[in-house]
């Protein structure tokens, strides 16, 4: 398969773009004013363990205090169960399936922790105290005393090689994980980027001697770095960069680990945009958009909310020449491939459920659900799925660790606040009834200016001049329009004549 990364950076943002077979598959975008914190590791405070929530909240310097799950403590010495043994997989597994942990945490400890999701919707980041140093080819797991080697490389006789050299470098109270990218490489390069952890976990135990909880004790490298570090394997054509300094900053890093792969990154020169010139940018437009078209002429409606993401699969222009049950297996299987990619693109997370085209055969049903479990394998965030319920619809999960990309690329809309839509023009003039009403009750005031969006008022002069008029006889007061485009479309102000103040808020507008 074709890899080729493709990073861009501008005034407002850094991004990253990950093209697989030239067809666009995953985008990250890094903000300035909003640097990642995935990967920190923070010298906290406890502030608060709540055993009923089966958690705890650590004051890590944020505004809002970090997350910490009892399942997210794999360090001994926080566990009043001494029984479970660290190294014992299967007791770790028990523990973290437990309806009950019983932890050794108190009110103002200080604590090492890891931050493993970005604070997201009012919610602070969440954290687990397994903290971990990553490298280049190795990851140096504090307080663990284990061993892995990436799944991904197969050769028995190479991970067997891996695992001596590692034996020989790894000290107590350390565990280490092998990644993908130290396959085939000397022992030489092992040990210099072991030797270069070892000699973070000390500047970050320094750092933590030296200053109060909390404060932050190591910084893992910015997005375009760790995407580098962490996915710059050798299956990774090029690395294209138009930002010079970016190019640099890389190319020095890719001397010191791994020089052969220096000579795949690639500094882009010329005026017309990077992400312009691959098509990139019109990929990514597409992607703040919820309805995305498929070949055959079907298409997918994509919509993300507080609870869950909800994907419902549609016909569309398809014309098929088949039975409907065929037909609609076809669009379903065609379905399934974007959703897995769309999944990855939009870093859609949480609750997932997918409303196929409706099929009766259960063989069909079971085809759609181990082809989309097959194109999830490439997704590198944690997933799971379950079969297709009676109801046709498929649920599934996928793990957040960042912002999607909808809340990275966009605000809230000041108009409609999130619904995408805002209020009629009849139900806005039904407000506005009300609030006059309300209005006379209490006041004297006889004389109102109406201050409205220009689109509001032409309404009202055209089409509602009659309806205006009869409102302003029941209530024996007069109304003047005036257009005022600094007022949103589904609201309005009312001034008084005499005074000139701005008189709205003396009743409520009823938004509730």
């Amino acid at each position: 398969m074709k890899k080729e990364i493709y990073i861009n950076e501008s005034m407002g943002e850094t991004r990253i773009a990950i093209l697989e077979d030239d067809q666009l598959v995953e985008v990250y975008v890094e903000k300035p004013d909003h640097q990642r914190m995935v990967g920190n590791i923070y010298y906290g405070k406890v502030e608060n363990v709540i055993p009923g929530m089966q958690a705890a909240f650590v004051d890590i310097g944020y505004e809002i205090n970090a997350f910490l799950p009892f399942s997210e403590i794999e360090n001994n010495a926080f566990l009043s169960d001494t029984d479970n043994d660290y190294d014992n997989s299967s007791n770790r597994r028990s523990r973290k399936n437990s309806d009950r942990i019983e932890v050794d945490l108190h009110t103002g400890q200080d604590i090492f922790v890891q931050i493993i999701k970005e604070p997201f919707a009012g919610k602070g980041p969440r954290v687990t105290t397994e903290t971990a140093l990553p490298g280049r080819l190795l990851v140096l797991v504090l307080n663990a005393n284990y061993i892995g080697i990436s799944k991904k490389i197969w050769d028995k006789y190479e991970r067997r090689r891996l695992k001596k050299i590692v034996t020989g470098l790894k000290e107590e109270n350390f565990g280490i994980i092998v990644r993908t990218v130290a396959e085939g490489k000397s022992e030489e390069f092992l040990r210099n980027d072991y030797d270069s952890l070892i000699n973070n976990w000390n500047k970050m135990l320094n750092k933590s001697n030296r200053n109060h909880s909390p404060c932050l004790v190591y910084e893992d490298m910015e997005t375009a770095s760790s995407v580098v570090r962490d996915l710059f394997t050798p299956d990774i054509g090029k690395i294209i960069i138009d930002s010079r300094k970016l190019f640099r900053k890389l190319q020095n890093y890719l001397e010191d680990v791994s020089p052969n792969l220096g000579s795949r990154l690639e500094r882009y020169r010329s005026k017309t945009p990077l992400f312009e010139s691959m098509g990139i940018e019109a990929e990514i437009d597409k992607l703040l958009r919820s309805k995305v078209w498929l070949k055959s002429g079907a298409y997918l409606i994509i919509e993300k909310t507080e609870a869950m993401v909800v994907v419902d699969v549609n016909s569309g222009r398809f014309i098929g020449k088949k039975e409907h049950e065929e037909n609609s297996l076809k669009i379903n299987l065609e379905a399934t491939r974007e959703v897995a990619r769309q999944l990855r693109l939009r870093d859609l997370s949480g609750l997932i459920v997918i409303d196929f085209i409706d099929m009766r055969e259960d063989t069909n049903k079971r085809k759609i659900y181990y082809e989309l479990r097959k194109e999830l394998r490439k997704d590198r965030a944690k997933v799971a799925v379950s079969p297709i319920s009676e109801f046709g619809l498929l649920e599934m999960t996928r793990q957040r660790i960042r912002l999607s990309l909808l809340d990275s690329m966009s605000d809230a809309c000041p108009v409609c606040n999130g619904s995408g839509r805002i209020l009629s023009k009849d139900a806005i003039l039904t407000r506005i009834d009300h609030w006059i009403r309300r209005y006379r009750s209490t006041h004297r005031d006889l004389r109102l200016e109406l201050h409205l969006h220009s689109s509001m008022a032409d309404y009202l002069r055209d089409q509602k001049r009659m309806v205006l008029r009869g409102l302003m006889w029941q209530n024996l007061v007069h109304i003047k329009i005036k257009d005022d485009n600094s007022v949103p479309m589904d609201e309005f102000r009312f001034k008084s004549v005499k005074t000139g103040i701005d008189v709205t808020e003396q009743i409520g507008l009823e938004k509730d």
